[in-house]
């Protein structure tokens, strides 16, 4: 064999076993990563504008796991299709703990039943931790009549399709709670869709169709208390203390339809194990502060908390839902 050949061979046997060696490598760093995290600066990529409930939220939580973790956590804002937009930064960041996501959970249990999303749900993001959920609201405007919930399925049965249902737009939960409600009740109710809450709002304010779905907020609410609102029920597991005479869906008899928004913290799919368990651990001390929860329940938002598993538990059985009941409405965005 000659020198040459041998200097080959020996090549060839380094090149071959220089990717497993550089993975063991990586897994060693990325253990010791993990027991040194967090050395710098978090991102938290909050999946709508900022100045909303949400955005609040998430900024309360921020200086409460810069306070556990030492290390600052930075909110961006990062707004747009109901929130895929932000998740979508995060499920293509470098899974190393320095870029979470604060989003609803509809990008995960929605997106993936209508066309073809920005980020596979199953594969690319981890749920970390439930942060908390946002009742619905369902409300009358002035151009309504109806003076409770059973007043407009009346007419919408008297007057097929003369109701207007105002949602965040087409396979938001809003519109998945009217197609429920229409189903079970055997109605025709007109579906308006927008692009996002703001415009939404702002029609209802001009009465531009009869009910819309919103999630509960200090917004709402003062405009119900200035009559230019009328809430006729809500999505949520109880009726709300700053609304106690309104009752939730279930009560009415509509249990499919009495959902509410779900937001959590999310994390690129790879992070190390652990700092996912530390992360999950300061969230839910910070949940349990009651400073947090009365800034939580201030805005009728509920904390949550919990478990990894539980809230990714969560999130598949939803997801199953939304895909059978956009599948039954012919529910499409294009």
């Amino acid at each position: 064999m000659t020198n040459f050949l041998r200097r080959s061979l020996l090549a060839c046997a380094v090149a071959a076993a220089l990717p497993a060696a550089l993975s063991v490598n990586a897994y060693a760093a990325d253990k010791a990563d993990a027991g040194h995290w967090p050395a710098r600066p978090i991102r938290l990529v909050v999946s709508y504008p900022a100045g909303g409930v949400s955005d609040v939220v998430a900024r309360a939580l921020g200086e409460k796991l810069t306070a556990a973790l030492g290390q600052s956590v930075v909110i961006d804002n990062k707004a747009g299709a109901g929130g895929a937009i932000g998740l979508d930064l995060v499920a293509k960041s470098n899974p190393d703990g320095y870029t979470l996501g604060f989003s609803s959970i509809s990008p995960l249990t929605l997106s993936p039943h209508l066309g073809k999303p920005l980020f596979d749900a199953h594969k690319d993001i981890v749920p970390v931790v439930s942060v908390m959920y946002s009742p619905v609201l369902l409300l009358g405007t002035t151009r309504s009549t109806a003076a409770s919930f059973p007043d407009l399925i009346a007419q919408a049965k008297a007057h097929p399709g003369d109701v207007r249902w105002a949602t965040a737009g087409l396979a938001s939960l809003g519109h998945i709670m009217l197609e429920q409600i229409a189903d079970q009740s055997k109605t025709q109710i007109t579906h308006v869709p927008y692009k996002g809450g703001g415009q939404q709002l702002n029609d209802g304010l001009s009465a531009q169709f009869e009910v819309l779905s919103t999630n509960a907020g200090p917004a709402v609410m003062q405009h119900i208390k200035a009559g230019k609102f009328k809430a006729l029920a809500v999505g949520a597991p109880a009726r709300l203390d700053s609304l106690p005479q309104v009752p939730t869906l279930a009560e009415l008899g509509y249990k499919n339809a009495n959902t509410t928004s779900v937001f959590g913290i999310f994390a690129p799919a790879g992070v190390p194990a652990p700092v996912l368990a530390r992360l999950n651990a300061e969230v839910n001390k910070a949940l349990a502060l009651p400073e947090i929860r009365q800034r939580l329940e201030a805005t009728d938002n509920v904390p949550t908390g919990g478990k990894a598993a539980d809230f990714a538990r969560q999130i598949e059985a939803e997801s199953r839902s939304n895909a059978q009941i956009i599948k039954a409405a012919g529910i499409q965005t294009n």
